[in-house]
């Protein structure tokens, strides 16, 4: 889907929040594209009451704002998000999709720790950082972590106040 047919499902707004500005479209792999906001997308530190829109956006009938939600709501933690996504009324596809997700991907860090989202680990290697001009020291402490759902060796985070991807063989949990 392009970004103009994007705009118009979305009404030109944040399929999760409905903030105007800073849209963009956001890959939820299988299912699609979803229109969002930087703050929604994690460019930026959001405060959990923010969050409390993905229990209106749960009700999409968009294959793909649906997992997107279900995701995010699972990477929360807080209880409230636990009841809203036990208590999210999936598609077929989408319910499929979510078991696939539920029994798919470990990530372990370099010990063989179980990550979990919202982790914080530690850097245990000098690392160089593709396109953002400065190297990441090793003991850098990276808190809330994001778990990249098709792939157990990388992980998310914010390093120098950008979000980079960094391998799991190259972290320790904290």
């Amino acid at each position: 889907m392009n970004i103009d047919e994007l705009r118009a499902r979305a009404n030109q707004v944040c399929e999760f929040c409905g903030e105007a500005d800073g849209l963009t479209a956001y890959a939820v792999s299988p299912a699609g594209d979803v229109l969002l906001c930087a703050l929604c997308r994690g460019e930026a530190e959001a405060p959990e009451a923010h969050w409390r829109c993905l229990e209106g956006a749960a009700w999409s009938q968009e294959p793909a704002v649906q997992l997107a939600v279900w995701r995010k709501l699972g990477a929360l933690g807080a209880a409230w998000a636990t009841e809203a996504r036990e208590n999210m009324m999936l598609l077929p596809e989408v319910a499929q999709w979510a078991a696939a997700d539920a029994a798919a991907v470990i990530h372990r860090d370099s010990n063989g720790a179980v990550l979990a989202q919202g982790d914080t680990v530690v850097l245990i290697k000098d690392l160089p950082v593709k396109g953002g001009g400065f190297t990441a020291k090793r003991g850098t402490a990276v808190p809330k972590i994001s778990l990249v759902p098709d792939n157990a060796a990388h992980i998310e985070g914010r390093v120098e106040g950008q979000r980079i991807v960094i391998l799991t063989e190259f972290v320790k949990k904290r």
